[in-house]
């Protein structure tokens, strides 16, 4: 049965569909542990100047570059993530999302006849195009080098919602990362022992996807560590989690499948 608390979710037909999307946790070492890639998104951004890594929602042109994609075949990227013909189109907008929020480029950079800067100015500006931007340059996009690791539902309540795949990749040696300017307002690279530490202080904004993906993230010790996680978490199952805003005591919470509360979970 349903508990009180659950009672206020929203009718079936108004839940908003939740847009497909991919986001990239991109990692490097250090002499410490392991630094994570993260960009502080706008304040007039649906996240509201919250600290993500980088990505977005799933465009049509993500779907055109099937011929490019690297490492890995449809069938292997649609049972990775448990979907049908469309699994190469997550791959190839975390690359994507993740060079125009970035600049990181999961291709062999001297493939760009341009430039990255300027290829990535292009993107940004919507001058050029992905489909375009990759066939012109025969680029091989390194699909190998992205490991799904997380699912994440924005909860129904939210009038705003996206079904976010969540990969992990190496940040490549010849590359630098830098945030683009207009959605984009900052970035840094942070251990997830303190970028967690600095959300709990309040010193900046973690959505609960990015704090629940930073608790197992710090975990791993090393980046020799956290490259075996990530590899292995398609062989141990993925799951989708689908949060759930509650009112408890007076106070909204977050639950997930499994918790107390958790609509439709006896308890």
């Amino acid at each position: 049965m349903l508990k009180p608390a659950a009672r206020s979710q929203r009718p079936l037909t108004d839940i908003a569909h939740a847009r497909p999307s991919s986001t990239v946790v991109l990692a490097r070492a250090t002499d410490r542990e392991p630094e994570i890639f993260l960009v502080q998104r706008h304040e007039a951004s649906s996240f509201g100047a919250a600290y993500a890594f980088p990505g977005g929602v799933v465009d049509p042109e993500d779907g055109a570059v099937h011929d490019y994609c690297k490492g890995l075949s449809t069938r292997a990227a649609d049972a990775n993530l448990g979907v049908k013909g469309d699994g190469l189109d997550y791959y190839s907008a975390a690359m994507r999302e993740l060079f125009e929020e970035s600049g990181v480029l999961l291709a062999n950079p001297d493939d760009v006849a341009e430039g990255l800067e300027a290829a990535r100015d292009a993107l940004n500006d919507n001058s050029d195009n992905w489909a375009d931007f990759v066939s012109r340059n025969e680029l091989e996009l390194h699909c190998d080098q992205l490991h799904y690791i997380g699912h994440w539902v924005t909860p129904p309540q939210q009038p705003k919602r996206y079904s976010t795949r969540f990969f992990f990749a190496v940040m490549p040696q010849s590359q630098l990362a830098s945030h683009c300017g207009g959605e984009l307002t900052d970035s840094c690279w942070m251990t997830a022992h303190d970028a967690l530490a600095a959300g709990r202080e309040g010193a900046i904004k973690l959505h609960f996807p990015t704090i629940k993906t930073l608790e197992t993230i710090e975990k791993q010790k090393t980046l020799e560590a956290l490259v075996d996680w990530a590899s292995s978490c398609v062989e141990w199952g993925v799951t989708s989690m689908v949060p759930v805003i509650i009112e408890r005591d007076g106070r909204q919470e977050i639950v997930l499948p499994g918790d107390k509360d958790y609509p439709g979970i006896d308890s």
